[in-house]
């Protein structure tokens, strides 16, 4: 049995639908995702924290539910809206389906709508907040526009400290602001003893650990929310460690040398985002999912120099710093959004260790 449910904009355009996944009424940014696969991966990744998400490929669901594709052990995102999601996966490894999976995780589920239409309008007016809800006497227009995404970073990082992979040959920190599970994977395949740390970790106890490199992870909310962690950031700097940032990571560490970021309209969400690097002047189709950038005019070029930029809007990609072994990207290169694409940048940062212990 179908059971109504609606999405409402903060600027009042109403779209009617039917609820799965879990039952109730929810507030969040609504941001599309353009990925024709991957919706495991963008469901479990703690950048969307407090996002509603829409899926622009119509059908979702196909190929199940697969945990060991998760980016992250539960769903950060606040809503999920897609046009048809499927019933009946077929796939030997799912062991579920789309549905179960967002009622599990207590998130609600909107489908049967216009997604074409809503991602034309968030394209053209940008992104917005918006209420899923099966009554429409229960919205409040003045809490739909009153939301924000609020404590973003610290709700999603982990608590303590933690090791994999202790016999590694490279020692690794990663600074969780909501880190992938695939750059984990990336760093174990690159036989890296990795150190999974509380995004608020002080510069001194990650000196105690002596890694050879630090890694800055992606992240849900506005970087400019951080202050103590961009104040942080600036004393990690000084301990002349090679520095790798991704995503959130790229932004924060572009602040702690006061550069400026900026909300962009709608954002980059998926796997198909062309950037070049200007280093070799390649071009690479990469994953993404981000709705802030950094501001390239910012870049203090006595500081850093730009690296990568994005071909659809020029939009900063990747800084390399000057005179220290730091850089960051925007986009995700263990994301995959070929067979390897952007991958080298993590053998890079491997070589950037080993010419600094040498």
């Amino acid at each position: 049995m179908q059971t109504k449910a609606y999405l409402v904009l903060e600027n009042g355009r109403i779209f009617e639908g039917f609820s799965f996944g879990a039952a109730g009424d929810v507030i969040g940014e609504i941001v599309f995702t353009t990925g024709m696969t991957g919706y495991l991966e963008t469901l479990t990744d703690k950048s969307y924290y407090g996002q509603i998400i829409v899926q622009t490929f119509p059908l979702i669901g196909n190929y199940g539910v697969i945990p060991q594709d998760f980016e992250g052990r539960s769903i950060s995102a606040r809503g999920y809206i897609v046009k048809h999601w499927c019933r009946e996966p077929s796939n030997f490894r799912s062991s579920g389906t789309i549905h179960r999976l967002l009622a599990e995780n207590n998130i609600v589920g909107l489908y049967g709508i216009d997604t074409r239409e809503l991602t034309k309008i968030l394209r053209e007016q940008g992104t917005m907040n918006g209420m899923i809800t099966g009554d429409l006497n229960n919205v409040d227009f003045s809490k739909i526009k009153a939301y924000s995404v609020t404590n973003a970073v610290e709700s999603v990082s982990v608590k303590e400290i933690s090791v994999l992979n202790p016999e590694g040959k490279y020692s690794i920190a990663l600074l969780d602001f909501g880190y992938k599970e695939n750059i984990v994977r990336e760093l174990l395949k690159r036989n890296c003893k990795v150190f999974i740390l509380p995004y608020n970790t002080p510069a001194e106890r990650i000196k105690e650990l002596n890694p050879d490199g630090i890694m800055l992870s992606n992240g849900p909310g506005d970087p400019a929310d951080n202050p103590d962690t961009i104040n942080n950031l600036r004393e990690v700097v000084q301990l002349k460690i090679p520095i790798f940032g991704i995503c959130l990571g790229h932004q924060l560490l572009a602040l702690s040398f006061k550069f400026k970021t900026e909300k962009m309209k709608f954002g980059h969400r998926g796997a198909n985002q062309p950037v070049k690097d200007l280093l070799t002047g390649r071009t690479y189709i990469t994953s993404q999912n981000h709705g802030y950038a950094v501001k390239t005019g910012s870049i203090d070029k006595n500081a850093a120099r730009l690296w990568f930029y994005n071909i659809n809007d020029n939009t900063c990609e990747g800084i390399r710093y000057l005179d220290r072994p730091v850089s960051s990207v925007q986009f995700h290169p263990e994301g995959c959004g070929g067979p390897q694409d952007t991958g080298y940048l993590f053998d890079r940062f491997i070589e950037e260790i080993d010419r600094y212990a040498t």
